[in-house]
């Protein structure tokens, strides 16, 4: 499918498996890709070999994807730059990269999932500070680059307060393989799509405890109430979590085998020392530090959040996965509608 989209090109910053994919459907529709890494040997090899062997081995770069390291030639001219950083990177890459935007202030279609740990803020509200008042929107949802980037079919959705604007990237990113809707919870749709990472590692924990399908359907389905009620508690919408960047996103990380949180978590289900597993990946485990943030913010805000507090306690003051699993079954016992509250 072709786009009716913008003509001039969209830049594309970051080029891990997730920004690769979505340049890669943007290019599909014939428009114009210009993608920035920071790893300058890696990106020229990508631009070479036409194939980034890191994130998405085997699949083709096509010509009308430029890869390079220069962020002026990325953005010069721009109509829309894709944002692809991982979160608690975000701040400081922007600052080091808003010198060399050559965009004229375009708009920005952030992927970033999770929350700062120093500040408990959310992307969209990093990238404001750093790179000032322009248009801002996320696109989120179950979406792994690795199917994305074959043309599997997918459906993510477009937040944005300015709702003209979601249109818009609903119109430019959508194919007859990657449908998009659109929404104006900004920050129901990032906070969904940043804790869904907690609730990813916690099921991987089940994985590696080998506890069955019964607990992890449990798990989850007491997790997206219990971040629903973070998300409430901070004035997002409800119906938010049981959407695409909740509910859907969650069903996606916690089964695939391509989930890294899930993996990453279910080696911590079977033994492996958390700062081991993270030293082995190339790529980011975002639910590590969102799991930190979360925590913070319940505490911040009075919140019950027991597989939270669980997940941290295994990942940050050495608990044993089995030893918080029986913290969990032993609460208190409580009327399921309750807990809906």
């Amino acid at each position: 499918m072709k786009s009716k989209g913008p003509r001039k090109p969209i830049a594309v910053a970051g080029n891990g498996g997730w920004g690769t994919a979505v340049a890669l459907v943007l290019a599909g529709k014939g428009l114009p890709v210009r993608m920035w890494g920071i790893e300058s040997d890696y990106v020229r090899e990508t631009a070479e070999s036409r194939e980034n062997p890191r994130y998405l081995p085997g699949i083709r770069l096509p010509k009308n994807l430029l890869v390079t390291p220069d962020f002026a030639e990325a953005t010069d001219g721009a109509a829309l730059i894709v944002s692809a950083i991982p979160t608690q990177f975000l701040r400081t890459a922007w600052a080091d990269l808003v010198p060399d935007d050559r965009s004229g202030g375009a708009p920005i279609l952030s992927l970033s999932k999770g929350i700062e740990v120093k500040t408990l803020t959310r992307p969209t509200q990093i990238l404001r500070q750093v790179t000032g008042r322009r248009k801002f929107a996320v696109l989120v949802g179950p979406s792994h680059a690795e199917e994305v980037a074959r043309g599997l079919p997918a459906a993510v959705v477009v937040a944005s307060t300015d709702e003209e604007f979601a249109r818009e990237v609903q119109g430019i990113i959508s194919t007859d393989r990657f449908r998009a809707y659109t929404n104006n919870d900004v920050l129901g749709v990032e906070l969904a799509s940043a804790l869904k990472n907690v609730l990813a590692l916690a099921a991987g924990i089940c994985d590696g405890l080998g506890l069955g399908d019964n607990a992890k359907s449990a798990l989850l389905t007491r997790g997206v109430v219990e971040i629903a009620r973070l998300g409430t508690a901070l004035g997002a919408n409800r119906q938010t979590f049981y959407g695409l960047a909740g509910i859907g996103d969650i069903i996606t990380t916690c089964v695939s085998p391509h989930g890294r949180n899930r993996a990453v978590g279910e080696r911590i289900g079977r033994g492996e020392k958390v700062n081991d597993v993270l030293a082995s990946m190339t790529q980011v485990a975002e639910g590590v530090p969102t799991t930190k943030a979360a925590y913070q913010l319940s505490k911040k805000h009075d919140l019950e959040m027991p597989i939270t507090e669980q997940i941290y306690r295994i990942l940050f003051n050495r608990k044993s996965p089995s030893r918080g699993l029986a913290d969990l079954m032993g609460r208190a016992h409580r009327a399921e509608a309750e807990e809906y509250r």
